[in-house]
């Protein structure tokens, strides 16, 4: 049995769903909003949920290029398993303002040369326990007083002639 703050919690991430895939204009979204976080039981919430498109179940993704930048920025939607393979070239992953699919996301990198920069949000968790660098080291300093609630963002893959350079967003 969930508690009425989780049934809460999943129903604003299914309305910011909705919005970030276009079923919902800005104005509804925050109607939902509101009526979400003013309700006082979990039955109180099913009729905003009813009326939101289906939920998509979560996927896997690749990004790819042999040569060139791969760049991904603003409310873009994170799949829970992603895949980033380039030859040569570099990757820019911001999620800072990105849409999860679910509360942990596994990035494969498979990267020959060329670095990459990953911007995750203020309240994520990064595990690099998985990934394999070869020529240079990973550059990433975890925050002091890790946040609650935010996604866990795990890392695995290779690189071969790059730096992974990871920071958290500042806002």
């Amino acid at each position: 049995m969930t508690s009425l703050s989780d049934d809460r919690d999943a129903a604003v991430r299914r309305v910011q769903e909705a919005y970030a895939e276009g079923h919902l204009s800005h104005a509804e979204m925050d109607g939902h909003l509101q009526q979400v976080l003013t309700a006082t039981t979990s039955a109180a919430l099913e009729p905003v949920i009813a009326a939101l498109p289906e939920q998509r179940r979560p996927g896997t993704a690749t990004i790819g290029a042999a040569g060139g930048r791969i760049k991904r920025g603003g409310a873009w939607r994170v799949p829970r398993f992603l895949k980033v393979e380039s030859a040569y070239g570099r990757v820019r992953l911001d999620l800072s303002r990105a849409v999860f699919e679910e509360p942990t996301v596994d990035i494969e990198l498979q990267l020959g040369t060329g670095g990459a920069r990953i911007t995750v949000p203020r309240d994520a968790t990064v595990e690099l326990d998985g990934l394999h660098t070869g020529w240079k080291d990973t550059r990433y300093r975890p925050r002091r007083s890790p946040g609650s609630g935010g996604p866990t963002i795990r890392i695995t893959g290779a690189m071969g002639y790059g730096r992974l350079k990871i920071r958290h967003a500042r806002r």
